[in-house]
């Protein structure tokens, strides 16, 4: 399902507080490695929703999949995952190939690329209830930014799917075994909502800058930006990155982003204002999402956190909550050895619904931002509210950045985030 974009909200990131010099130490510290394996392309996954296609999931149907990776490198592979399933899911026959750029549909393949996949030397597998699968290597050179394009054809049901449920991104869906087909016809629906199953795409390079994990909510997960068109402010930072770096290897951006992720409450939970039913595609609380979304990725080193305005909003939270769960994330990543950044929370003042804002959310927001701003437990603070706030109207967003909803910005807000985000910050 497509969740409509009252209740997607985030935080934001952006303009810097260096948390004194042991960032320097941190960036310095973090070794190459020759013939690494990173992370070039990550989402964060959920349980399938109560209702419709996601909760049927799908049988004997194939799934062509659009992601843009950030670096490339010679030999790729993917990670597929169950990890909210309710039952065994057989992966009858997977690939992987660029897009043809010579037609404009995007399910089409260019042939010359197409790859089989397989697992441990098959070309099917199993994915057992609450397990993740990795593929093994194949030999296909991707270049930086380059389009992939993953099938996967699942003979039997699979029970509830494990997906990313707002992709901002056309993917197709076709019946029975399309995945080695060139031309996307057979794939007969349009999704723009869903990632099924995948999770993550790594690459083997010969240098590895390692990869930084956007742990966010709505604005990280891109809500409202331009369909197909990879305006997220990740995506958009991960452009600045690679035009920086010119021929040195340079970090991935992998977005695990999640539309409605809250800090301190699941996604099933409704908002106190009634204006947030509760699904499961906003997935568990943020806290929870650790382990998978951030501590699990390939070659992490950083990680920024972008969350918090969802717990005001929906739900209310104190500004002592919402730090609390801020320092924790803050905490278990740094007990891992990684660079540690967050964001201070974006305006939303004209959001719709019923106390949706209200001056004491305002005041809450501005406790959380002012503890951030003069904190020195983070390696640093992006100040994306100084980036998109009205400077003559501080608790909402500057008209010529906001999408239309007042609490997401639009391409160009995106845009002036990824900007302002120092690149010695990050690399």
């Amino acid at each position: 399902m497509h969740i409509s974009s009252s209740w997607r909200a985030v935080a934001v990131t952006a303009a810097l507080t260096l948390a004194g010099s042991s960032l320097a130490g941190a960036s310095s510290s973090q070794s190459r490695h020759d013939d690494a394996w990173v992370g070039t392309w990550a989402t964060a996954v959920t349980h399938g929703d109560a209702t419709g296609s996601t909760n049927t999931g799908l049988t004997d149907q194939s799934v062509r999949l659009v992601v843009r990776p950030t670096v490339g490198g010679d030999k790729i592979r993917i990670r597929l995952s169950n990890i909210y399933g309710e039952k065994t899911v057989t992966v009858g026959a997977a690939t992987v190939a660029k897009p043809n750029k010579s037609t404009p549909e995007l399910s089409d393949i260019d042939p010359n690329t197409l790859r089989t996949l397989t697992f441990n030397g098959s070309g099917s597998a199993s994915m057992v209830k609450g397990s993740e699968l990795l593929s093994d290597p194949v030999n296909l050179r991707l270049g930086t930014l380059d389009d992939l394009v993953v099938s996967l054809y699942f003979p039997e049901n699979t029970g509830p799917t494990t997906f990313h449920g707002s992709s901002i991104q056309d993917n197709f869906v076709g019946p029975t075994n399309l995945v080695t087909q060139p031309g996307g016809a057979a794939y007969t629906l349009t999704r723009r909502c869903c990632w099924f199953f995948l999770s993550g795409v790594d690459v083997q390079t010969d240098d590895s800058a390692g990869s930084i994990v956007v742990l966010g909510d709505s604005i990280t997960d891109g809500t409202n930006s331009t369909f197909n068109a990879n305006n997220r402010w990740p995506d958009q930072l991960a452009e600045r990155l690679a035009a920086a770096a010119g021929t040195k290897p340079f970090p991935s951006v992998l977005n695990a982003g999640l539309a409605g992720s809250r800090l301190n409450h699941e996604g099933t939970e409704p908002s106190d204002n009634g204006a947030f039913p509760g699904f499961g595609e906003v997935g568990v609380n943020s806290l929870a999402r650790l382990n998978e979304d951030v501590f699990a990725q390939t070659d992490v080193r950083t990680v920024i956190t972008e969350l918090g305005i969802n717990d005001i909003w929906m739900s209310d939270d104190s500004a002592a909550e919402i730090i609390g769960a801020l320092r924790q994330v803050n905490a278990q990543a740094k007990e891992r050895g990684l660079r540690s950044l967050v964001t201070t929370i974006t305006p939303f003042e004209g959001l719709s619904g019923t106390d949706s804002w209200t001056p004491a959310k305002e005041a809450t927001r501005q406790a959380v931002n002012s503890y951030l701003r003069s904190s020195h437990e983070f390696d640093g603070v992006l100040d994306f509210d100084k980036v998109l706030r009205d400077p003559a109207a501080p608790s909402k967003l500057l008209a010529a950045l906001d999408s239309g909803d007042h609490i997401h910005p639009n391409d160009t807000g995106y845009q002036a985030m990824a900007a302002s985000v120092p690149l010695n910050l990050v690399r």
